[in-house]
């Protein structure tokens, strides 16, 4: 569960679609090496890194690898637990977080936490809320990206995978 305190109001989620980047994946933001954009994904795993999708959009991705490795797990949707309210406030409109940017909107999550680390007292953390993962997650390609689009990194809890969203 991904769940955000910004002004005294806490938003959560359950992490439902994620999709894998490893820094030998030429789709990965760490592909071509360490840079002071993607710094944070050759860090020590449990950080938030965070990019602009479009020059627009907050993309929030949780640091998976070894210290140095590059790799990630970009979070693509949550079911909204807390905060609800709230989360259509941010977003004006449903559904709340069946996106990447979607998702960071809901919560409140900025360009400004990219960094953040997630196993700790800070506004921004990953718990485990005891919920079983699925057995069999339904795995498909990559979405919205234009290199190693047929690695089937792409996970979900339930439903299926649609390519296209």
């Amino acid at each position: 569960m991904l769940i955000v305190e910004r002004d005294g109001i806490r938003t959560s989620g359950r992490i439902v679609e994620t999709e894998a980047y490893t820094a030998d994946d030429p789709a990965s933001h760490s592909f071509r090496g360490r840079t002071p954009r993607n710094a944070v994904m050759f860090g020590p795993p449990g950080r938030l890194y965070i990019y602009l999708s479009y020059g627009i959009h907050c993309c929030a991705n949780v640091v998976t690898g070894p210290d140095g490795g590059g790799q990630a797990v970009l979070l693509r949707a949550i079911d909204p637990i807390e905060g609800i309210d709230e989360m259509l406030r941010r977003r004006g409109r449903t559904p709340l977080a069946d996106g990447p940017g979607k998702l960071c909107q809901a919560l409140g999550i900025r360009l400004g936490d990219n960094g953040a680390v997630l196993c700790g007292p800070g506004p921004i953390r990953l718990l485990d809320d005891g919920t079983v993962p699925p057995a069999e997650p339904v795995v498909g390609p990559r979405v919205g990206i234009t290199k190693a689009v047929a690695t089937p990194w792409r996970f979900r809890t339930c439903g299926r995978v649609d390519p296209s969203a």
